[in-house]
């Protein structure tokens, strides 16, 4: 029998970076992208290698470029720390799992290093097809935190929860990470916004491959961990401008807060050092008067557009460079 689980990518509307500092965002789906695992049952525990696995090539300028599209660690190292943390999790909760194995398979259409959120889809759609395969269930509010704990405790790569919270809720959340709710309960409060409130919307993202998320962090965890007061007061800002936005969409004025994704990016780039083809495509996205901010750590964009017209002239703005612009499917 063959199970099989999906996550799509994800933008970051507003808030971000904050999700890491006890901040608030919301974030929405694009189902344009996702990653798809699937498992069967199978004699032996075995993780079959997807492309980015390949270790074969024709050329040593094939192995350069796939390199540079895939980095140096493929997925398999996702699957093996997501199986792992997974039985953590049911033997912490005295889950006792059956005597099965299974031959486990992954894939993805996320594009890669422009911030949509490809290596925690591919660990949510891992996490899915266990709990389907073992019977397993997990609270939906603590999901987030298992699929998190992968990548950020297992692998220790620098993340947070947004990412994982919009793939287990999909559609479009907002998300406040108050640090009394998640040190007491364990995680924060989501919730879910009608996709119809969102206004015209469209993402951007390059295809010259951008850098990893942890390359662009720079020292940010550090200066917040060390009470830095341009860093703590940024990240309250950001967190300011997901409620505003909130509110925004909630009173159905959702046309009206493009203002807040400009001051969200414009706020970003006075604290971070950021690759300058990143901070182009937001100018560019703004030179025929479409807001425009990071769709998550750089590489891709999203902001809003006002009619048909204005969305043409981006696609018109965009055709010489190496970037690709779609009106993302949410709902």
């Amino acid at each position: 029998m063959a199970y099989e689980a999906v996550a799509f990518a994800r933008a970051g509307l507003v808030g971000n970076p904050s999700d890491g500092y006890f901040g608030k965002t919301i974030s929405f789906i694009v189902r344009d992208f996702c990653a798809k695992v699937s498992m069967y049952e199978a004699d032996q525990i075995e993780i079959l290698p997807s492309i980015r696995d390949r270790s074969t090539y024709d050329s040593i300028r094939d192995l350069v470029n796939d390199v540079k599209a895939y980095g140096y660690y493929g997925g398999i190292r996702l699957m093996k720390a997501a199986i792992r943390r997974f039985v953590d999790y049911c033997d912490a909760q005295g889950i006792r799992l059956p005597d099965r194995n299974f031959s486990i398979r992954y894939r993805s259409t996320i594009p890669r290093h422009v911030g949509l959120a490809g290596s925690s889809a591919l660990v949510t759609a891992a996490i899915r097809c266990l709990m389907e395969f073992y019977e397993v269930e997990i609270p939906k509010p603590l999901l987030p935190n298992l699929i998190l704990s992968v990548e950020a405790q297992e692998l220790g790569i620098a993340a947070g929860l947004q990412d994982r919270v919009i793939q287990v809720y999909e559609g479009c959340v907002y998300m406040d990470f108050d640090r009394e709710l998640l040190e007491s309960r364990g995680y924060g409060y989501y919730e879910p916004l009608d996709p119809g409130l969102l206004p015209n919307l469209y993402i951007a993202y390059r295809t010259d491959f951008s850098e990893g998320s942890e390359v662009f962090h720079n020292r940010i965890r550090e200066r917040w961990l060390n009470n830095d007061p341009q860093v703590i007061d940024a990240m309250r800002e950001f967190a300011g401008y997901a409620e505003q936005v909130r509110t925004l969409l909630l009173a159905g004025k959702g046309t009206e807060i493009g203002v807040w994704l400009n001051k969200n990016f414009d706020l970003r780039r006075s604290l971070y050092n950021l690759n300058p083809a990143d901070v182009d495509m937001v100018e560019t996205a703004r030179s025929v008067g479409a807001s425009a901010k990071f769709a998550g750590s750089g590489g891709a964009i999203v902001g809003t557009y006002d009619d048909e017209e204005m969305y043409r002239r981006l696609q018109e703005v965009f055709a010489g460079k190496p970037v690709v612009v779609l009106k993302p499917t949410i709902q």
